[in-house]
This record gives structure tokens, C-alpha cells and sequence, in this order.
């Protein structure tokens, strides 16, 4: 069995000739918690899409325990993502069913069990996230942070080896912030799972991850573990990690000469 469960090989993905990655090599072993960081449009959620199949690359590939996965046939497909979890964007909790109904639809679609072994199975893992108590609200009576904790519940519902997370910690508050980057950390550790986190937060992010790759302008432009980074020299890197204004990325977007602008007005 080899070490890594997710293998990257030279992707080059693009949309509408536009190209966005160019040339991606990425490795997630297996039982860690591995972080995709870089600025806005980056391409982090895409190259998620690329490992579950809802995308298909221009060139190289994505491997998952293996599998090429643009070469799947649907059923195919089906089964890898049987071993993925996914953490959307702000939860993406349906919003005409329950917290109980939410959790358990990954185990009515994907599983044969009986409703009674669901009751169970649920309960576990809202009970994981601190929230078996609120089984029977709806999604518009939970706060930020507990629509994202029953969102985690449900990409764990079916104990997957692969957790994706897309901006986990976009729009929540410190407390739920520290609550969920705890979380991320122990599921993984409990499940033997590997968790890729695509964020740009990167105090949050830091403090849980193992390893980080750093994507801009279509490659990896750095990887190590948060550590290495915070030490970085790269331009970039250092400007990503410290939140400095300008640098690499600069403040203001390219534009002609300003005094000639004025006198050509």
C-alpha cells in the first residue's frame, strides 16, 4: 500500500483557455492533515474538484489510493468518492432537512443499513462535533459556527479516509474558529483519516496542519511544514504568512503612470 492516498502528477488544468494550474505536483500522505494556501483565485477549490472527479485535467493526472480518476467510469467515480468527505463553503447544509436528516443523508444514499443503525451512527457523530442536543433543529435556527460543525459531521458520516475542507473557517467567529480547528485535527487523528484543507487563514491553519503547499500564479510556488514557512524567504511566502500589503502581490493593480492619467483626463 503506498504511503500517499492522494497523488498529484504534473496537472495542468484551465478554464475556457484560461489556464490556472500549470504543471501541479502534490502528495497527501496518509493519517495527515495537509494544507492548499494562496491568494484568492488561486485555483485551491478547483484542484479539491480535480480529486473528486468533478473535473477532468488538460494534462497529468490525479491518482486516489491509486486510481487514475479522470479515468473512471461513473461507478467508478462512485466509489472513490465513497471514501471522500467533503466540508463546503459555509456548511451547504440542505436547508429543508434537520440537523439528523443532514447527517444521515450520506448514509441513506451510499449505504443498505437500517434506519435504527443510522439512528446510532448519526447520533455518534453529531455527539463527535458537540451536538447530538440539537439533532432536531433546522439549518436556520444554528449559528455560523454549528451549521459548520454539523457539516463536519456529515462529510465524517461514513468514516472516509479522505476529508476535504473548503474555507473551513470563512465567516465564524474566534470561538468557533478555535472550535473547529480542534476538531479538524482530532477527527483526523481519530478516524486515521487524511484531511486537505484549502484555506488562506493562516494563523488557524498553522496551528493543525503537518504540511503546506503554497499555490500561485498556477504552480507550487512553496511547500514545507508550517514551520519552514514561517521562516521563509521567499517573497511571496513571507508576504502570505506576515499579511503584508504589498510585495509580491502588490497594492495597487497595474494602471498607466498617475501624473499622466491627471494631465490626459
Amino acid at each position: 500500500m503506498s504511503e500517499n492516498i492522494v497523488e498529484i502528477e504534473n496537472l495542468s488544468f484551465s478554464y475556457n483557455n484560461r489556464l490556472l494550474h500549470q504543471g501541479i505536483n502534490m502528495c497527501f500522505p496518509r493519517g495527515k492533515v495537509i494544507a492548499i494556501m494562496g491568494g484568492s483565485g488561486s485555483g485551491k477549490t478547483t484542484l479539491l474538484r480535480l480529486i473528486g472527479g468533478q473535473l477532468k485535467p488538460q494534462a497529468g493526472c490525479v491518482r486516489v489510493e491509486g486510481q487514475v480518476v479522470h479515468e473512471q467510469d461513473s461507478a467508478g467515480i462512485y466509489r472513490l468518492r465513497r471514501k471522500m468527505g467533503m466540508l463546503f463553503q459555509f456548511g451547504a447544509l440542505f436547508t429543508d432537512l434537520s440537523v439528523f436528516d443532514n447527517v444521515a443523508f450520506p448514509l441513506r444514499e451510499h449505504t443498505n443499513l437500517p434506519e435504527s443503525i443510522i439512528r446510532d451512527l448519526v447520533l455518534l457523530k453529531l455527539n463527535a462535533v458537540g451536538l447530538r442536543g440539537a439533532r432536531d433543529l433546522m439549518p436556520a435556527e444554528l449559528s455560523g459556527g454549528m451549521a459548520r460543525r454539523v457539516a463536519l459531521a456529515r462529510a465524517i458520516a461514513l468514516d472516509p479516509a479522505i476529508i476535504m475542507y473548503d474555507e473551513p473557517f470563512a465567516g465564524l467567529d474566534p470561538i468557533s474558529m478555535g472550535v473547529i480547528v480542534n476538531l479538524i485535527r482530532r477527527l483526523n487523528d481519530a478516524l486515521g483519516a487524511t484531511s486537505i484543507v484549502v484555506t488562506h487563514d493562516v494563523h488557524e491553519t498553522f496551528a493543525m496542519v503537518d504540511y503546506v503547499y503554497f499555490v500561485s500564479e498556477g504552480r507550487v510556488v512553496a511547500e514545507g511544514s508550517p514551520k519552514e514557512l514561517r521562516e521563509s524567504c521567499l517573497p511571496f511566502v513571507h508576504q502570505f504568512v506576515h499579511g503584508e500589503a504589498d510585495g509580491p502581490v502588490p497594492f495597487h493593480y497595474a494602471a498607466p503612470d498617475y501624473l499622466q492619467d491627471l494631465l490626459h483626463a
